[in-house]
């Protein structure tokens, strides 16, 4: 399946509104050896990295949630809120 960056940072923005929500930056890019895209969340000055399949990243394209991504995510929210407070 054929799609850009932006538009697959475009539906994972959609299918997952908590990114805005917890005002998390997100950036993403095709890693060729790993076969999989490197999503970014970024808040501030912290991060998180999670690569997301080609298989996955299909399959979200077609409206599919991605389980392990959305899981990823509320645990970044967590520690990244967590991060902040910290100081």
């Amino acid at each position: 399946m054929a799609y850009s960056p932006n538009e697959l940072k475009d539906k994972l923005l959609e299918m997952y509104p908590e990114i805005d929500r917890y005002g998390l930056s997100m950036s993403l890019f095709f890693d060729n050896q790993k076969d999989a895209w490197v999503v970014t969340f970024k808040k501030a000055e912290h991060q998180r990295h999670a690569f997301l399949d080609q298989k996955d990243a299909d399959a979200c394209m077609n409206g599919n949630a991605c389980i392990y991504l959305g899981v990823l995510i509320s645990q970044y929210i967590k520690d990244l809120e967590k991060e902040m407070q910290a100081g």
